[in-house]
């Protein structure tokens, strides 16, 4: 279609508009979400994508009537009626005649199409791509096709289609040896692709070296998702101070609230090397408190409009790796001249609360600021503070602290900070939150080689929920506060509801394995889970299966400006329930966090355009850094396994079931015909069921019968949830 056409068909209500999403395990099944968001439009095969990829921002139209596909349920034949009337026989058949008249007649009565509408399966096709946010790069493999003046390109991505590539734009000596380059990675990417043509064009990007290996594999993934790491031009590193070492001008500490006497500190990752954020709390002599979220001052070094800014925008966020960080900001920045480090004056924006003991907030400050943190702490460090309430500690027990503070003061306001934490953390939950945390993958690395030695699940302590805490109410803060400022270019943060089918079909799913969840709201959600986790031996595994099952009908967060989106309703954050967020608390690595820098600084800028590279860059960002978490994990298995582990059953396919695997709360989909010596499905009702038939140790002893699995919870087998022995 042309753009006329397809502008004149979405007004008529005659076209949908939305993102492709292509299913990764099945890449025939794609989806687009319906107008009013509450359900998706299923596209079938390849064809109906007309070339569209995934994460393209398409239009679609239905099919004519008499392309549509007439899911039949089985008529009763002759020797099959025993026991049923012959109304009901003559139901089927009249069934099976309108289900026809469908849809050969787009004119069908309301009455044939009343008793057909279950059984229809509308088509859509793809008939406009209105942006193409896919790079069209991807990784794979080159195959030699004799007499052909093409080679073929097998994408590693199944999602994206087979590519012919000249012989030309091959290796010189391709066709003489093709065989030394059966394990070669290359990357490619799609110049054209005939609309009659199941196969695209393409030239291929690089030679990445060989399959398998970190490097290629990562330099892979970074272009695929094509994410910048290429070194900061001179025109970019031209914007940075030069009188270094770099000191605060005296004229700008006069124009800032100076806070560089007060007790200051940073708690971070023991590896994090650009500190965002520190804290600071002291108790005033009304018994509340004065507390403060301090944020590194980026806006002050990035101009807006000139080529540091330009580049920032344009990467949107740092992208972090299992064992590399592509940043935003050149390191300078990143990690000196913006970073929070300790005994160093540094630039800020401040949010400064006075607070009752309990978390009410009877007063509220914004501004910018110069601080000096006094110590580097460590999520551990801090941790053994808030276990010890008590206990004196030694200036040797942490980093070394400023002269001005002590020990006691740092103990007793982390403390204070805690106790506040906890009492902020219950009330939102009363407020009706959600908390579906999925813990994440963490490796040691081997210094010299970088490869994987060891890997284990992230613990979330009580040092990390207080950090989290004062970031969030910052981030709620500055929402408001831009908000009432710039109603028309306060950039913003919304979380969407998840689709109401998906959430009903998991609390059907859950109500099958015995557990009653509530899906009215956010909070309704999180209390119901809650409760369902138990405190037995299992209670983790029951919460990540119940927390994975619950997270996948829920929608990513995304930014936007506020005067664009005019209904103050979508503005709201679901899982927070609250009206207004955005993101301040992390502009070393986030260029929304600048915006909003910028907005509480009264500069004034067009948003909306912005807030949309920053969702694909973040979203991007994410999947590369679990791209990441998988390669190594693989290598990981490769150089430490095999790896023995019980496995959670998460679904029942066919031909496979998904588990997780517990130890590294890894999800893995098994293949029935790679590991088993036989398998048997079948379905009973809507229950999916397998029995499963192990391979034998050794060739004399018979297969083992291990277990059935199911969709439910059946008296003497596995289901959903149990865990297995893989």
């Amino acid at each position: 279609m042309t753009a006329e056409e397809v502008s004149r068909g979405l007004e008529r209500g005659e076209l949908y508009q939305g993102q492709l999403r292509i299913n990764p395990k099945k890449f025939t099944d794609a989806f687009i979400p319906s107008h009013d968001d509450t359900h998706d439009i299923y596209l079938e095969g390849i064809a109906a994508r007309n070339r569209a990829l995934n994460g393209d921002i398409v239009v679609v139209q239905i099919l004519p009537p008499e392309q549509w596909k007439v899911n039949t349920p089985p008529v009763r034949s002759d020797t099959d009626t025993e026991g049923v009337s012959e109304s009901e026989i003559q139901k089927d058949h009249k069934r099976m005649a309108a289900q026809k008249n469908v849809v050969h007649h787009s004119c069908a009565t309301d009455e044939v199409k009343q008793m057909s509408q279950f059984s229809l399966l509308l088509e859509y096709q793809v008939v406009y791509i209105i942006e193409k946010k896919h790079s069209r790069a991807v990784t794979g493999f080159l195959k030699f096709l004799p007499e052909k003046p093409f080679a073929l390109f097998s994408p590693m991505d199944h999602r994206v289609p087979r590519i012919n590539i000249p012989l030309t734009n091959c290796p010189a000596d391709f066709s003489l040896h093709p065989s030394s380059y059966a394990k070669v990675l290359f990357v490619c990417r799609i110049i054209d692709w005939p609309a009659d043509s199941n196969f695209a064009l393409g030239e291929l990007a690089k030679s990445l070296g060989e399959a398998g290996e970190i490097q290629p594999e990562t330099e892979g993934i970074l272009m695929e998702y094509d994410v910048d790491f290429s070194e900061f031009s001179d025109e970019v590193l031209g914007c940075l101070p030069t009188n270094l070492p770099w000191s605060i001008p005296p004229e700008e500490i006069r124009k800032r609230r100076d806070l560089r006497r007060e007790c200051i500190f940073t708690i971070d990752p023991a590896s994090a090397r650009d500190l965002d954020d520190a804290l600071s709390c002291k108790q005033l002599p009304d018994g509340n408190f004065e507390v403060g979220v301090h944020i590194a001052d980026v806006s002050y070094f990035v101009e807006e409009g000139n080529a540091l800014d330009a580049i920032a925008s344009q990467r949107a966020t740092s992208v972090y790796l299992v064992h590399m960080v592509i940043p935003m900001l050149p390191r300078l920045l990143c990690e000196e001249l913006c970073s929070l480090n300790p005994h160093t004056d540094r630039l800020t924006f401040s949010v400064i609360w006075k607070m009752s003991p309990d978390g009410k907030i009877l007063d509220e400050w914004f501004g910018r600021s110069v601080i000096c943190s006094c110590v580097k702490l460590s999520y551990d460090q801090a941790q053994s503070l808030i276990e010890a309430p008590e206990k004196i500690f030694s200036a040797e027990e942490l980093p070394t602290v400023d002269p001005l503070h002590t020990v006691d003061e740092i103990h007793q306001a982390i403390l204070n900070l805690h106790a506040i934490a906890q009492n902020l953390r219950a009330q939102r939950f009363i407020n009706g939150a959600l908390k579906l945390n999925q813990p994440k993958l963490c490796f040691t690395l081997n210094k010299e080689t970088m490869m994987p030695q060891g890997c284990s699940t992230d613990e979330h302590k009580d040092s990390n929920e207080l950090v989290e805490e004062f970031m969030l109410l910052a981030n709620m803060a500055t929402a408001n506060h831009v908000y009432q400022s710039f109603p028309d270019l306060a950039l913003l943060r919304c979380h969407p509801p998840p689709k109401t089918k998906l959430m009903e079909e998991v609390k059907e799913l859950c109500t099958q394995l015995g557990f009653d969840i509530d899906i009215s709201s956010a909070g309704a959600l999180n209390k119901s889970l809650n409760t369902l986790y138990g405190d037995d031996e299992f209670h983790a595994a029951r919460r990540d299966v119940l927390t994975n099952l619950c997270s996948r009908p829920m929608k990513i967060a995304l930014y936007f400006c506020a005067g664009i989106l005019k209904d103050t309703e979508l503005f709201k954050h679901y899982a927070l329930n609250v009206p207004f967020y955005t993101h301040f608390t992390s502009p070393i690595r986030r260029h929304a966090d600048i915006i909003v820098h910028r907005l509480l600084a009264s500069s004034l800028m067009e948003v909306g355009k912005q807030a949309s590279l920053c969702n694909d860059k973040k979203t991007a960002a994410k999947k590369v850094s679990e791209l990441s978490t998988d390669l190594f994990f693989g290598m990981f298995v490769k150089e430490c396994g095999p790896l023995d582990s019980m496995a959670i059953v998460m679904g029942v396919l066919d031909k496979a079931f998904d588990v997780i695997v517990w130890k590294f709360r890894v999800q893995k989909r098994i293949y029935c015909k790679v590991s088993l010596s036989s398998f048997h499905h079948r379905k009973v009702g809507k229950k999916s069921e397998l029995r499963l038939v192990w391979k034998p140790k050794d060739q004399e002893s018979p297969p083992i019968e291990q277990v059935r699995l199911q969709n439910t919870r059946p008296c003497t087998s596995a289901y959903v949830g149990d865990t297995l022995q893989l």
